[in-house]
């Protein structure tokens, strides 16, 4: 098996709102989808959002479930400048800025912020680490 994460789907409570905060505020790129679920093209990998009962049932597993979900999704990029333009381009969209962008004692600038449904993004600059995806050159 060749490791890879292709696709990140996130169990959410309203879709169009989740869109609206995804396609809108963030600017990530929307493909066609049927209207029960929502794509989004990033660089090596697709984001989808999928309704969190449907999504849960899909997987057959329970839906029920609140509070820290144990991970955190991540977007590197070049410059401490760049990290404090998407943590204000997310909290103008509607995220909560849970950890706002610092020094950190691994010699990078990182911050958090929550989307709708409380998921989890790291915006980070980690000088001594690529930007892109492993194949993609720096």
């Amino acid at each position: 098996m060749k490791p890879r994460i292709s696709m990140i789907t996130l169990g959410v409570s309203d879709l169009p709102r989740s869109v609206e905060f995804y396609e809108h505020g963030l600017r990530f790129p929307r493909m066609d989808s049927p209207a029960e679920v929502a794509f989004f093209a990033l660089n090596g990998t697709w984001l989808g959002l999928y309704g969190r009962e449907a999504l849960a049932e899909d997987a057959a597993v329970s839906g029920g479930s609140s509070g820290f979900a144990g991970f955190s999704l991540a977007h590197n990029v070049s410059s401490e400048q760049e990290v404090d333009q998407v943590m204000a381009q997310a909290e103008s969209a509607g995220a909560v800025i849970t950890k706002p962008a610092q020094k950190t004692d691994w010699g990078g600038y990182s911050g958090y912020f929550s989307d709708p449904d409380g998921y989890l993004w790291e915006v980070a600059h980690n000088p001594l680490f690529w930007v892109g995806p492993p194949d993609e050159p720096a």
